[in-house]
């Protein structure tokens, strides 16, 4: 029985960037513990825990993991709320919900398209001198498997295709290692969430994707086209009052100024963006259902 329950908070960019090498315990009762997605606890999460402590004294505990963990977790009740970039999943097999569920280097790159980017992808480019670098190999980080949030939704909105295989030099198990390992690696490329990029200001560079850059106007509008929807998660059967309070909080006027300050785009600023995103999610679940079309449902999803 699933039991988790999911409220969209935020829009959070996903972009490339290109680098250069390189909580004291409260009483157990007033104290949260949140697991998932770094981007999302990037994003808007380290600071959202900060000013709830401040005006309430309740502590929220933050632990990483990826959107999987945050899902899985708030379900099996080890921790009390979640954070995810993605929904829960649909198991091709069964066709019902299933619980688990940057660019680097030192050369003038600035800007990529969206054809380089699946190109890259692919593994159909592989030195910087075609995306307007210096003459040096292109070594590409991605997450492992492809239900990661920057994995899944690169899949979505890209290639529209939940089944895409990509070509890369170097798979990691999270964000936060993708994140790492490729600042140190003067060839690297990768994506993460536009928060955890402004953060490596200094060793790492942002590019502009046809022509846009990841800022708060541009994924608001739509016209920055990586982008995915930030969720919290609860446990239907947790009746821990702390917990609806702190979910409250996010999406109270406090919550999402705390949001837009740090560049994170609260769900009422970007409706219309919704909508989009809805509609490149039904065409990424058409073409997977194409290509298993043994295993489609009786009612398929229309574009």
């Amino acid at each position: 029985m699933r039991v988790v329950r999911f409220m969209w908070v935020a829009v959070a960019g996903i972009l490339m960037v290109l680098s250069a090498p390189l909580l004291a315990a409260t009483n157990a009762t007033k104290t949260l513990k949140w697991a998932g997605c770094g981007i999302s606890k990037n994003a808007f999460m380290n600071e959202m825990v900060a000013a709830y402590e401040k005006q309430t004294g309740i502590k929220v505990e933050l632990v990483g993991g990826g959107a999987t963990k945050g899902i899985r977790q708030v379900s099996s009740k080890e921790v009390d709320i979640g954070g995810t970039c993605r929904h829960t999943m649909v198991n091709q097999e069964t066709l019902r919900t299933d619980q688990q569920e940057r660019l680097v280097q030192l050369t003038p790159a600035e800007n990529i398209t969206l054809d380089q980017l699946r190109r890259l992808y692919k593994g159909q480019i592989t030195n910087w001198k075609e995306l307007g670098g210096r003459d040096a190999p292109v070594e590409l980080y991605v997450r492992t498997g492809k239900i990661s949030g920057v994995g899944r939704t690169l899949r979505e909105l890209v290639f529209f295709n939940y089944e895409e295989e990509f070509v890369a030099k170097h798979v990691v198990e999270e964000s936060a290692t993708l994140e790492r390992d490729m600042v140190s690696n003067p060839n690297g490329v990768g994506m993460t969430g536009v928060s955890s990029a402004r953060k490596l200001k200094g060793i790492a560079k942002i590019l502009k994707l046809e022509g846009k850059e990841p800022s708060y106007d541009n994924i608001k509008t739509g016209q920055y086209f990586l982008y995915r929807p930030l969720y919290v998660v609860t446990n239907l059967e947790d009746r821990n009052s702390e917990v609806r309070k702190f979910v409250s909080f996010i999406s109270s006027e406090q919550g999402k100024t705390i949001m837009r300050n740090v560049g994170t785009v609260p769900y009422e600023d970007a409706v219309g963006l919704w909508l989009t995103y809805l509609e490149q999610q039904n065409k990424a679940l058409n073409n997977r259902l194409q290509v298993h079309p043994e295993k489609q449902p009786r009612k398929t999803v229309r574009n």
